[in-house]
């Protein structure tokens, strides 16, 4: 597996695809890679003018390609409904949905309806869009959700105290636990469809270091040139490409031999970089009372009620 590229994705054509984030960096790649292969990929992204920007781009590399652009801002509960009941509207079934977007170390920030941004965007959103779009999810033998996650998880902690950062937020201490609830969910997802019989495959993936512009966005909203640059550096230090990046999301989208509840990552450097492998998460990412109760927080907190252990 661990030789494994792009050149080893399967023929993908009759599977529709969502890959959220779809317009940069690892999204974008990912689209690429599986509109290059046949799959019908919906662009899920919160700026339709930049996503039909990219699906240009990928038309132009890849004339064949079945991609569409959807509308779909994750920071917001009443877009994540109308992009949900819009795909189901015009699309029978769903195979795979990739929960790739992502927000990091922002400055404190709220989402439409007043979470704390990271939280809300990358853990939240994903978690109502992904139960929004359950009733198709669970009618596709061998269906798959793949959620993103970052080797930061691992200096994560679930603060149920202070999960919108109200009383003390700091911007790195908000991205961990975001990328921790991501791996908590995506192991509770699949240990839920489990208990109900239902035959969806749940895995989480991270890029390692990867070049891409999410490094970026919080020294650009702090204003800060100085963070900004160090970031621009460290990327052309030390970072893989986005497509690089993007291998560990396309392994457990695609390979036939990825395994529900698996996480995959880099081989190399530490799992900063290389080919994708099975990887082993912080010891907090397998805490199943954690999971259960930042599940039925996340149902409280969006509304999104799915997957109570009823078949």
């Amino acid at each position: 597996m661990t030789t494994w590229g792009v050149d080893d994705i399967p023929d993908l054509r009759g599977q529709t695809i969502i890959v959220t984030g779809a317009n940069s960096g690892l999204g974008f790649a990912t689209t690429s890679a599986l509109a290059a292969h046949g799959a019908s990929v919906v662009m899920a992204v919160r700026d339709p003018q930049k996503g039909t920007q990219a699906l240009s781009r990928i038309q132009a590399q890849f004339p064949q390609a079945t991609v569409e652009v959807a509308r779909l801002d994750l920071a917001s509960l009443a877009s994540i409904t109308q992009f949900a009941a819009h795909f189901m509207e015009h699309h029978a079934h769903l195979h795979v949905l990739i929960n790739n977007a992502g927000v990091m170390a922002l400055p404190p920030r709220q989402t439409a309806d007043g979470f704390e941004m990271q939280f809300g965007t990358n853990h939240l959103g994903h978690f109502a869009l992904t139960g929004a779009l359950f009733p198709l999810l669970r009618q596709q033998p061998q269906a798959r959700v793949v959620t993103l996650t970052s080797f930061l998880h691992r200096s994560g902690h679930i603060d149920f105290a202070d999960l919108q950062g109200r009383q003390h937020y700091r911007p790195w201490v908000a991205y961990s636990q975001a990328k921790l609830a991501n791996l908590l969910f995506a192991f509770e997802l699949q240990r839920r469809v489990d208990a109900a019989g239902i035959p969806l495959l749940s895995m989480a993936a991270h890029p390692g270091y990867a070049a891409t512009n999410l490094q970026a966005a919080g020294p650009q909203m702090e204003g800060n040139r100085f963070k900004r640059l160090g970031t621009q550096l460290g990327n052309a230090l030390f970072a893989q490409s986005a497509a690089d990046g993007a291998l560990p999301t396309l392994y457990a989208a695609t390979a036939p031999q990825s395994v529900g509840g698996g996480f995959y990552g880099p081989a190399n450097f530490g799992g900063m970089r290389g080919a994708p492998t099975a990887v082993r998460g912080a010891p907090q990412a397998y805490a199943v009372d954690v999971a259960q109760r930042l599940w039925q927080v996340s149902e409280e907190l969006t509304g999104m009620h799915y997957l109570d252990g009823a078949p």
